[in-house]
């Protein structure tokens, strides 16, 4: 979760909404990222699906199955949906989100009938930390 965590202040000093993601493979780092869609002009440009994106490249294939994804904030609907895709084994995630979150909150994504496949879930990794940079980053902008 530190290297995800290290993703997320990247993308606070990027000006981005800090959410950073990392996919692991057998004990190994094999994509990282944080949030873009501010730079990149693509709302779709999340954390998890650049590290979803880089994943698959670095092994050549659409699925990740026996991969795990830490990510610093629950994700969205629109991740839940990359990551089911993906076949992604295992979702560590740090802060929760009522409102955008769609894993423990909202539509809860991965409990419905017309989900093909369900990570096992771990909420609150990290969370005290995920949840500060997010905090601070919007206060930051409110004043």
């Amino acid at each position: 979760m530190q290297a995800a965590l290290d993703e997320a202040r990247a993308a606070a000093e990027r000006g981005e909404v800090p959410v950073g993601a990392v996919i692991v493979k057998d004990g190994e780092i094999i994509a990282r990222a944080g949030n873009r869609p501010r730079e990149t002009n693509d709302p779709s440009a999340h954390a998890e699906m650049l590290a979803i994106r880089g994943a698959c490249s670095a092994l050549g294939q659409e699925r990740l199955t026996g991969c795990d994804l830490y990510v610093t904030l629950e994700p969205c609907t629109m991740c839940a949906a990359a990551i089911s895709f993906a076949r992604i084994r295992r979702i560590y995630f740090g802060a929760t989100d009522p409102k955008g979150g769609a894993v423990i909150s909202g539509v809860r994504f991965f409990e419905q009938p017309t989900c093909h496949h369900a990570p096992e879930v771990y909420p609150g990794i990290g969370e005290t930390e995920a949840a500060g940079l997010l905090k601070r980053f919007f206060a930051e902008r409110r004043t």
